[in-house]
């Protein structure tokens, strides 16, 4: 946000928002396709009849959901800030729903801060697809060794440099994160695969992810994962796995 926008702004408004991202180039505003950043700014210029940006906690990528992504914005409107949820809801298309609203201080920022996410990737494991979960698990009928998945993700758990776990191209200042827990955890013939972590690189989430199925399908020793941290190399790491399985479920904030 400019200088100019944030002296004459009274009010920083931030949204708890979860959208299905099957229809939608990602989170960040583009010019090749609708996103989630992009409806939002649209009702909100609809609503408040004013320029508006909101800047989001973590910009998904096109087909991945969440349960509670994290969003501010600045405005001069008096509207309680409890109803812009309401406001919003009635213009929002109905994969994008505000879960909360409410003030903030106005040098809050969602990605300035210590946080914590957490991810779920779903896989949907049987002989045939389920067409009711297409959109939202990724569908195998290759057998998966759970333990061995389990074994290779404990070796992921802790502070590394995760630059062989990030889509090569990617700009960043620094691949070096933190993930406080990585659970392999099966319901019925759903496979869960929980990261929760102080933040992740492009497309780190779905690249663990393929690698432990790697590691699942006896394609590589669960072992071998140490030695893709060690290399930092994208190519000793397994695919990226399709998005449709991702979901955003939880953001923490130290406040």
């Amino acid at each position: 946000m400019t200088e100019q926008k944030q002296a004459a702004a009274t009010r920083r408004i931030r949204l708890t928002v979860a959208y299905d991202g099957t229809n939608y180039h990602g989170w960040q505003t583009q010019n090749n396709g609708i996103t989630i950043e992009s409806e939002l700014d649209r009702c909100l210029e609809e609503l408040l009849g004013e320029p508006v940006h909101v800047i989001g906690a973590s910009r998904t990528d096109a087909g991945v959901h969440a349960l509670g992504n994290i969003a501010v914005f600045d405005t001069v409107s008096r509207i309680p800030a409890e109803k812009f949820a309401y406001a919003l809801n009635r213009r929002l298309p109905e994969d994008i729903r505000i879960q909360r609203s409410e003030e903030t201080a106005l040098d809050w920022h969602p990605r300035h801060c210590e946080s914590r996410k957490t991810y779920e990737y779903r896989i949907y494991r049987a002989e045939f697809p389920m067409p009711v979960k297409r959109l939202y698990a990724y569908f195998t009928y290759r057998p998966l060794d759970v333990e061995r998945m389990r074994r290779a993700a404990e070796l992921l758990v802790g502070e590394h440099d995760f630059a062989g776990f990030c889509q090569s191209g990617a700009q960043t200042e620094s691949t070096v994160r933190t993930i406080y827990a990585l659970d392999v955890e099966e319901q019925g013939a759903d496979l869960v695969i929980r990261v929760c972590g102080s933040g992740f690189l492009y497309n780190m989430v779905r690249i663990i992810v393929g690698t432990l199925m790697e590691a699942g399908q006896g394609k590589r020793e669960p072992e071998s994962l140490r030695e893709v941290l060690e290399a930092g190399n994208r190519s000793m790491a397994g695919p990226t796995a399709p998005a449709m399985g991702l979901t955003l479920v939880k953001y923490e904030f130290a406040e």
